[in-house]
């Protein structure tokens, strides 16, 4: 009873639509009863009785198919259990309905990166849909063996896509504290075993994502072992990425051209078929020349790309990679990557126009990185659109994008491209439709809660409406320059207090050295 009362809570938007059947049959009945009791009718009013029984029967047609269709956002709604409104509509409704495991319809999303970037992305998508493959960059992986830099990325993608990624990541990152296993990890452990088992680590880590119970897969992009080689402008040619910043810092140099050794080598088993078959493909966020390129290097991987149907997205950096980027606008990471692969491999660009307040960017700005500038003359040369968003949020000190807000953007695209397509009524329309009113009632929640934050620490920002110009560049002009001139200022106070202290101490030395020689001069006489 319980259960059944459920369904009449405002929260299921059904008790509208009951009152609208009850209304038409008023109106059906009302009509066939008209005309049964009455001996003589005119045509006004045999015309009038028609008009109700007509709108009687329209509105318990249109009524049961309403409620039709919000039973099934019901059940998508409680195979969403990563949403508070999903777990409680789970539990409502277990006893009348069967639960079908309507997510695996959501769209096949491929994400292509590494790092931080990649990991990220995974746990914006991951709210839409279980069909998730998450393709791994693992260049200059041999030359870090013996330590877990190998399956970095690969774990951080496990705990991602992981359904509870706070117990998952405790798991994976466990470092054994017993004296026999002291230093091993619990993750490389379980993949190296994988391994040993399969003999194949595409597949080892493939079958790991099934044992571990996670929605969605994670591949390498390629099997063989890869070196990231850079040509920089002067010729030099520099090996392995992580020896990149420093070699440019040293030699003043920029890249010139990057490509991967050895050049034939071959994806991984399921890359090309996960990219022919998606219907969104993510290029993540990250290092341009470390993570991005080396995977589009990889070979007939931009030309799977290319020939794909799906839609194509590149997550553009906030900030520029100090040694490998410094200075580079939006238009230059596009035509890099145009040199490189070609067009098509792009359908949109998105980009951060959000408001993060400039003392976090202090630490970046010292380490020589800088805001990504959005230059929006020169992108018209490249045949990308560029959304422009405000997706940048600060984590642990960190300027980053907000996943939800990337994911919020694209999956709205797809339900729009779904609604102009007439697909109002299709499964997957619902379900991203569902998940997508959630998701957006949370991140305005989460928008005014920031809010009284900053009113409780007096941080008072008047955010104007430009032409979505770059964050810092124009609005935070003489705020930065105040910062900058303030650490100067601190940087020469400190000079010249070191200074009169140096004075202080060779005054002193010579007023110990003066009475002594008055003292030596007395003994003479």
């Amino acid at each position: 009873m319980k259960s059944f009362l459920e369904w009449f809570k405002a929260s299921t938007k059904v008790k509208r639509w009951i009152l609208l059947i009850i209304c038409g049959i008023i109106l059906t009945c009302y009509g066939i009863a008209k005309i049964l009791v009455s001996e003589e009718i005119t045509f006004f009013e045999l015309g009038k009785t028609i008009t109700i029984f007509v709108m009687g029967f329209i509105l318990i047609v249109l009524s049961v198919v309403f409620i039709q269709k919000r039973t099934l956002e019901i059940i998508i709604e409680a195979n969403n259990i990563s949403t508070e409104e999903g777990k409680k509509a789970q539990s409502n409704i277990k006893s009348l309905i069967f639960n079908r495991k309507v997510y695996e319809e959501g769209p096949k999303v491929v994400i292509m990166g590494g790092g931080q970037g990649l990991s990220n992305m995974i746990q914006g998508f991951k709210k839409y849909t279980n069909n998730i493959t998450a393709i791994v960059n693992m260049a200059d992986y041999s030359s870090s063996l013996g330590s877990s830099a190998p399956f970095k990325d690969i774990k951080d993608a496990i705990i991602s896509m992981s359904k509870n990624d706070i117990e998952m990541e405790s798991l994976i990152n466990l470092n054994f504290k017993n004296e026999k296993l002291k230093g091993l990890n619990f993750g490389d452990l379980y993949l190296v075993a994988m391994n040993e088992i399969h003999n194949n680590m595409a597949e080892a880590i493939l079958n790991s994502t099934e044992t571990l119970n996670i929605s969605g897969k994670v591949i390498p992009i390629t099997l063989d072992e890869t070196t990231v080689c850079v040509d920089l402008e002067d010729g030099t040619t520099i090996k392995e990425k992580d020896k990149i910043p420093e070699a440019i810092s040293g030699k003043l140099q920029k890249i010139n051209r990057i490509y991967v050794t050895p050049s034939n080598a071959k994806p991984s088993p399921g890359v090309v078929e996960a990219i022919e078959d998606a219907d969104i493909i993510i290029i993540a966020p990250g290092g341009l020349y470390t993570n991005v390129l080396p995977n589009l290097l990889v070979r007939n991987i931009s030309k799977a790309i290319k020939a794909s149907q799906a839609t194509k997205y590149y997550v553009s950096n906030i900030m520029t990679e100090p040694g490998k980027t410094e200075e580079y606008t939006l238009s230059e990471y596009l035509r890099v990557i145009k040199e490189h692969v070609g067009d098509g491999i792009i359908d949109y660009c998105l980009a951060d126009t959000g408001e993060v307040i400039p003392e976090y960017i202090r630490k970046y700005n010292k380490e020589g990185s800088d805001v990504v500038d959005i230059d929006s003359k020169k992108l018209n040369e490249y045949n990308v659109k560029v959304i422009q968003r405000n997706m940048s949020c600060v984590r642990d000190g960190k300027i980053m994008h907000n996943p939800d807000i990337v994911a919020t953007t694209i999956i709205e695209m797809i339900c729009n491209d779904l609604k102009f397509h007439d697909m109002q009524n299709d499964t997957e329309y619902l379900l991203l439709k569902s998940v997508l009113k959630e998701q957006k009632k949370l991140q305005q929640q989460e928008k005014g809660l920031i809010q009284v934050t900053k009113n409780k620490l007096g941080i008072k920002e008047k955010i104007k409406e430009s032409n979505k110009i770059s964050k810092f560049k124009d609005k935070y002009k003489e705020r930065v320059k105040s910062i900058q001139n303030t650490d100067a200022k601190i940087l020469e106070n400190r000079k010249i207090a070191e200074q009169i202290e140096k004075t202080k101490q060779s005054k002193s030395t010579e007023n110990t050295n003066i009475p002594k020689r008055r003292n030596n001069k007395g003994k003479n006489k």
